[in-house]
């Protein structure tokens, strides 16, 4: 089961890929910020699937470049821990700052892990996590971090360094890179 969190006014030129795949594609409406997009989503799962779905991959359509090979080994690594996340070390230095005008200190690189989607979590866990957020008034800027919120372990799964994230032009002339390097891959089935 696939849920598509997308705004209502683009729903029906997306309803007969939907209809294509007859009752394994379903929308849900956005929230006002990622999280309740998330939640949102989610509820649909829920009430579509029932208990035949156990966990939820929630990937963000910034994303397409996300191979085969990635989804299953996050999936997989979900399956063991509970909860997993795409993500690969950082290879940049990373500052803070209070200001944003002086530095206050350099953070180790070792420990840093850029995340990428998707993120797998058993759905039972989430919806206890959308809970603990509404009752706490929590702010979370991605899925795992409720189930960190939560104090449960979430699983680093190593990624690639192409599922970035497309938000500028820069980044599409660098997608289609990706793409051009990739057109001659076989896809093939790893399930």
């Amino acid at each position: 089961m696939v849920v598509l969190v997308m705004d209502p006014k683009y729903q029906p030129e997306y309803q007969p890929i939907v209809d294509k795949y007859g009752g394994r594609l379903a929308f849900a409406n956005p929230g006002e910020e990622r999280q309740g997009s998330v939640e949102n989503g989610l509820s649909k799962l829920a009430e579509l699937a029932g208990d035949a779905c156990a966990y939820v991959a929630v990937h963000d359509s910034a994303r397409p470049l996300v191979t085969i090979r990635e989804v299953c080994d996050v999936v997989t690594d979900a399956k063991e821990h509970g909860a997993a996340v795409l993500g690969v070390p950082c290879k940049a230095t990373i500052k803070e700052s209070e200001d944003g005008s002086l530095v206050l200190r350099t953070i180790p690189r070792a420990r840093l892990w850029e995340v990428h989607t998707p993120q797998v979590i058993k759905i039972e866990t989430l919806q206890r996590g959308f809970k603990k957020v509404a009752e706490e008034g929590l702010e979370v800027t991605d899925d795992v971090s409720i189930v960190e919120a939560m104090g449960e372990p979430v699983k680093l799964t190593l990624g690639e360094y192409t599922n970035l994230k497309i938000t500028t032009p820069e980044d599409m002339d660098v997608a289609t890179a990706i793409l051009d390097d990739r057109k001659d891959e076989k896809v093939t089935e790893l399930i």
